[in-house]
């Protein structure tokens, strides 16, 4: 059986990871934000849960659900470079957060993670995606074909969220939910951007990534391209931010079954006149 192939250098990111000099990052903050609002939503108790995360040892343990409070048990995402060093046994919950989009395989990926949870298990995934930081890529793009006449694979490719919901299907969860929360974040230039995703220990990810460093004359014609396209009237730059979140649950006898084609006891015409 043939291997998917290597798009992302999880290395790389790990070691980025380890250099940076700020632990800060808005964007894991954000996320995780976010994942404390969902799982509060959420009536029933969690007994077993990890948690799949970039900077997992800066996370609160704990969050409180709709009933309880779920103790979550830390796993450093970048730690390995093929899948994340999980404890033994199942557990009725896993959340992963800004890992998923710089995994090579992401349905065997997710196939795995369903192994570890137990039937009625959930699963919670929030990951980069969609058009995020289609701007800089663009801008890149446009001082790739003028410097060099070319283009180099410089900013990652992202999942859709139309594609989210086939993916928990394709690893075999039940009742997959997929949806986006698009975020408009503004610099006080292109650089300023560059700055931050490379003290996030967001750079270049990418397996064919250029082996050599990008020169000054090229960062110059990004930034002047990215003004060009993508700046406001005050000369900030904005930049796209689309989290996708997955959700979905382990088969189990007591979760809701869709009704069976043609047992409806009234047409939608029928209603629609009535009203």
């Amino acid at each position: 059986m043939s291997q998917p192939p290597r798009i992302f250098d999880a290395a790389t990111i790990g070691s980025h990871l380890r250099r940076r000099t700020s632990r800060e990052n808005f964007v894991r903050d954000l996320v995780f934000d976010d994942l404390v609002d969902r799982l509060g939503a959420h009536m029933r108790d969690f007994t077993d849960a990890i948690l799949i995360a970039p900077d997992v040892d800066l996370l609160p343990r704990q969050v409180a659900t709709g009933s309880s409070t779920v103790t979550l048990h830390p796993v450093d995402a970048f730690a390995n470079d093929d899948f994340p060093d999980l404890p033994t046994g199942e557990f009725d919950l896993v959340v992963s957060l800004l890992h998923l989009q710089a995994v090579n395989d992401v349905p065997g990926h997710l196939a795995r993670l369903r192994a570890k949870l137990r039937p009625d298990g959930l699963l919670l995934v929030a990951m980069i995606g969609g058009e995020s930081f289609s701007e800089l890529r663009e801008a890149f793009l446009a001082a790739d074909v003028a410097t060099s006449g070319g283009a180099s694979a410089r900013v990652a490719p992202m999942v859709q969220v139309r594609d989210g919901g086939a993916l928990l299907q394709r690893a075999g969860f039940a009742l997959p939910v997929a949806d986006v929360e698009t975020h408009r974040v503004r610099y006080s230039s292109a650089i300023a951007l560059m700055a931050e995703l490379k003290t996030l220990g967001a750079s270049n990810p990418l397996m064919d990534r250029p082996k050599k460093f990008a020169t000054r004359t090229l960062i110059t014609k990004a930034a002047e391209a990215y003004h060009e396209r993508s700046s406001d009237p005050d000369g900030r730059v904005r930049a796209t931010l689309e989290v996708i979140w997955l959700a979905g649950w382990v088969p189990h006898e007591s979760q809701q079954k869709p009704l069976r084609p043609g047992s409806a006891k009234m047409s939608l015409g029928d209603i629609l006149k009535k009203d």
